[in-house]
């Protein structure tokens, strides 16, 4: 099949609800990258007025953040059929990037600050708890070392050295992690809690984070994992690899950083 035949479909989890900090950015950058090596890309919103048959369309996922008002609408939509549908395309692999307020919908529960738990779908072994308002925020700029086994292996071999993420956290709840792998380790930031030096999770093709930024424009070859998995995903074709973009500018701007925040790492490897 000629490549330029491929289409993908975007889910946007509820873009009017879960768009905090500029997560939309990693809409834009898995777009942007489909469409400049000539793929058809389609972004579907996921929200009120979406069906369980919309759902098992998408190619991929993206969840942002959200307030604690909006994860209580989100989580009384998304039930039934529809949590039925998401979590069976989270189970089954479809690649996905959820980020602050996603994950801790996709985890078993929400403790917010004020007001009553939020039950989440349950698919993350992991739960979340604000530790209350005069606790402080994470916030700060953030880079970690994926450790995820799989997902590090996969990036490495594309970037040719260790993956390490960069991004921005701004959260007041804390997640602890059950039997869920987590994403990264903490180089510099807080990360999931700020005690145990995770960050993250990783669980069959779906990416957790705090990581804002967004992650993928700051991270590209993530973006590319995502694009790469779920073409060979949709189309069974394992041979599938990306022609190359040049990403000059934001390994530059990488490296930029790794010194403004004075953490020393080899030279990441542009990507050939």
């Amino acid at each position: 099949m000629n490549h330029q035949n491929f289409e993908l479909t975007i889910g946007w989890l509820y873009p009017k609800l879960m768009s905090t900090y500029g997560d939309r950015g990693n809409v834009i950058c898995i777009e942007r990258r489909s469409l400049w090596r000539g793929y058809n890309v389609r972004v579907l919103p996921l929200d009120q007025n979406t069906t369980a048959a919309d759902i098992h369309t998408v190619d991929l996922l993206v969840g942002g953040g959200a307030q604690d008002r909006q994860q209580e609408i989100v989580m009384r939509d998304l039930q039934g059929t529809k949590a039925d549908a998401l979590r069976e395309k989270i189970e089954n692999g479809t690649p996905g990037v959820f980020t602050c307020g996603a994950p801790q919908l996709l985890g078993h529960y929400y403790e917010p600050a004020f007001g009553q738990r939020i039950e989440g779908l349950g698919i993350l072994d992991l739960v979340s708890v604000h530790p209350g308002e005069n606790t402080r925020r994470c916030i700060g700029n953030l880079v970690i070392e994926v450790t995820a086994t799989r997902l590090a292996r996969d990036l490495e071999e594309m970037i040719g050295s260790k993956p390490y993420l960069i991004g921005f956290e701004n959260h007041g709840g804390r997640t602890k992690l059950g039997k869920v792998e987590a994403l990264g380790q903490v180089v510099y930031g807080l990360g999931n809690n700020g005690e145990d030096g995770t960050e993250g999770a990783f669980y069959q093709n779906a990416i957790a984070t705090y990581s804002h930024g967004p992650l993928l424009p700051k991270n590209p070859f993530v973006t590319d994992w995502m694009i790469q998995t779920a073409l060979r995903l949709k189309y069974q074709q394992p041979p599938i690899t990306l022609s190359p973009l040049d990403d000059t500018l934001a390994m530059q701007a990488r490296e930029a950083m790794f010194k403004r925040l004075k953490v020393n790492f080899p030279t990441l490897a542009l990507q050939q």
